[in-house]
């Protein structure tokens, strides 16, 4: 009753939907991969074959030792020796076969959610933790990736040992063959209850993991306030509430299963005592061989074990749907606007004379009914420097986002647009045409030469050098111990602000596109390095379209147009 009760619920809740939905998506990486699972299904099937085969042989063994049968001892010692070769070659190449497919598999699942993540939307993935999104990508991924191709083909091959064990048995004698099926209808019981536990444990197992290592993440990266404000303990303290959380949960899990296993275990054992007692009182009667006896007796186990294996592959289904869930929530999240073939090329066309930013009649909110812009009006053009001024928090970064197309206006445009007149909305791809220093430390570990050519991968040393001069850093590193290959820690450890800060510059600088926006970028740059830098950036292209937003006196004083943010308006600066 209990299992009704749940499959019952599970409908009704449309669970079971649910999950089919989450399996087709999981095996809609498996299409390619067909003959593979054809292949673990014939190699399946062929092992337990072979391995019937072997147990007969083996009883009609013992059965010559023991004088009941005369011929044929070589023969079947041959087949048994023969098959445990085979078993042992055959064990290593399904391994061996299984780990390639595997990671193939999760190398591809990997390379499309990793490219869906990329063109999601910014806005809607900013509201997941980076340290929630890597332990799906990895840990969910990885188990996905695990049952995409083996699951079905192990399902398969699992009843077929089922039923070949079962005619095995039944051939020989048949009431040993539905004595041996005792424990199934509490094993199907059994496995429904703990399906719906598994289901519920997977999802809160991993909504737990994701906020661990969301919590190590943010205190590993914040290594140095921490240090700085002297809370070390308190940090201490709150992974240890983490844990305690964690370890509560997989305890209350683990007595669960215990419970379980010692219930099946009991069950297991009863069967095989009935069995035993049964092949004994045959054995006892003369109605069967010492043979025989071996074979009910070892087969009779092999039949309950292949039958608990089919139970237990439904909750590593389950498993699988909530990792399958957690992933699909990330890939169907919105995707970044595009343009398309023909605006591409028109901008591409255009970019070489420059092109202009404009923003027209803009309303954007974050919030609804919390105005950042409305109708805010802008544009900068070819060969400007525009500045952008404001109290902070008023929308400086948000208008830097608008142009960059990670965000998008609830009304009004943002916009590129040529000489001729004509314009494309900010998108994705829009972006091909813009350099972006943001605010704050973005140097990652490696090189210098890596991190500056992160936004051009085939840029040589000499323009590299070259665009670390226009941002003034190459005075401090062409001191580096190997110069340009000198490598760097993350977050630009062992560098100045105002060091990581040229070198994220330089990043932008050797992109050569039309349009640079600069946000708060000298802001950790001395008043001189500051006015060189800008003129070195002036001077070698005149035509490029600069954004500036800054406080800096030394900035707005090389400002062709000052637009200050007021009242979520743009105001040029009288």
């Amino acid at each position: 009753m209990e299992a009704i009760r749940f499959f019952w619920n599970k409908w009704k809740k449309g669970e079971w939907g649910q999950i089919a939905a989450d399996w087709k998506w999981i095996l809609s990486y498996s299409k390619k991969y067909k003959p593979a699972m054809v292949f673990y299904i014939f190699l399946g099937v062929f092992s337990t074959v072979f391995t019937l085969i072997s147990a007969v042989a083996s009883q009609r063994l013992i059965d010559i030792v023991t004088g009941f049968e005369r011929d044929a001892i070589w023969i079947q010692a041959f087949i048994m020796v023969g098959m445990a070769v085979f078993s042992l070659i055959f064990s290593s190449l399904v391994s061996r076969i299984s780990l390639k497919i595997s990671i193939d598999i999760q190398n591809e699942i990997q390379m499309d959610i990793f490219k869906k993540i990329e063109d999601a939307s910014w806005y809607e993935l900013s509201q997941y933790h980076t340290g929630d999104i890597l332990n799906r990508f990895a840990t969910d991924v990885n188990n996905i990736a695990t049952n995409a191709v083996t699951w079905i083909p192990s399902l398969l091959v699992s009843i077929f040992n089922c039923v070949a064990t079962f005619v095995v048995i039944f051939s020989y004698d048949v009431t040993m063959a539905w004595l041996s099926l005792l424990s199934a209808p509490v094993l199907v019981a059994a496995s429904s209850v703990l399906m719906g536990r598994m289901r519920s444990y997977s999802q809160r197992l991993r909504v737990l993991s994701s906020d661990m290592l969301s919590f190590e993440q943010e205190a590993f990266g914040n290594m140095t306030s921490i240090k700085s404000f002297g809370i070390t303990g308190i940090y201490a303290d709150a992974l240890g509430d983490w844990q305690k959380k964690y370890k509560d949960y997989s305890m209350d899990y683990n007595k669960f299963s215990i419970k379980m296993n010692i219930m099946l275990s009991l069950i297991g054992l009863a069967t095989q005592f009935v069995t035993y007692g049964w092949g004994v009182y045959r054995l006892w009667g003369g109605f069967i061989t010492y043979g025989q006896m071996t074979l009910f007796l070892t087969q009779s186990a092999r039949l309950s074990t292949a039958f608990n294996s089919v139970c237990s592959m439904l909750p590593t289904a389950l498993n699988s749907s909530v990792s399958a869930r957690r992933v699909i929530e990330l890939t169907n999240l919105p995707r970044e606007h595009h343009s398309n073939e023909e605006e591409k090329a028109k901008l591409e066309k255009s970019a070489k004379e420059g092109l202009s930013v404009c923003m027209e009649n803009v309303f954007f909110e974050y919030i609804p009914d919390h105005n950042v812009f409305r109708e805010a009006n802008f544009k900068a053009d070819p060969g400007e420097i525009i500045g952008v001024i404001g109290p902070s928090g008023e929308g400086k970064t948000t208008m830097m986002r608008l142009v960059l197309g990670l965000i998008f206006p609830n009304d009004g445009h943002t916009y590129l647009l040529d000489k001729d007149g004509f314009k494309v909305d900010s998108n994705a791809d829009t972006r091909d045409f813009i350099a972006y220093v943001p605010q704050g430390n973005t140097i990652m570990s490696g090189s210098v030469a890596d991190n500056v050519r992160m936004v051009e991968k085939n840029a040589t040393d000499e323009e590299v050098e070259d665009a670390l001069k226009q941002a003034c850093a190459w005075e401090f590193v062409e001191e580096l111990s190997d110069g340009i290959n000198s490598n760097i820690f993350e977050k630009g450890g062992g560098l100045s602000e105002g060091q990581a800060q040229r070198i994220a510059i330089a990043r932008a600088v050797v992109r050569n596109v039309p349009i640079l926006l600069l946000d708060e970028a000298t802001s950790a740059l001395d008043s001189e390095t500051e006015e060189r830098v800008l003129k070195n950036i002036i001077k070698s292209h005149p035509e490029r379209t600069i954004i500036v937003s800054t406080h800096r006196p030394g900035v707005l004083n090389k400002c062709d147009r000052i637009y200050r943010i007021r009242e979520h308006a743009l105001d040029i600066e009288e």
